[in-house]
């Protein structure tokens, strides 16, 4: 099963994450403490998915 990378991002928001900048291959969102690269892919694996929630302190959505 993949996630789609716009239900990641809206997770990341609705738990106070903001996107940062741009960077060459990865979007950077960051909530003032804790600064997370998301690829730009169209869609993940849920276990990444989930490590990048891990990553960021937040519970495990997907």
């Amino acid at each position: 099963m993949s996630v789609k990378r716009r239900d990641l991002i809206k997770y990341f928001q609705e738990n106070g994450f903001y996107l940062l900048r741009e960077g060459a291959k990865h979007s950077i969102y960051t909530n003032g403490d804790k600064t997370i690269p998301i690829k730009r892919h169209h869609s993940f694996d849920r276990i990444t998915a989930n490590e990048l929630c891990k990553q960021a302190g937040l519970r495990p959505k997907f």
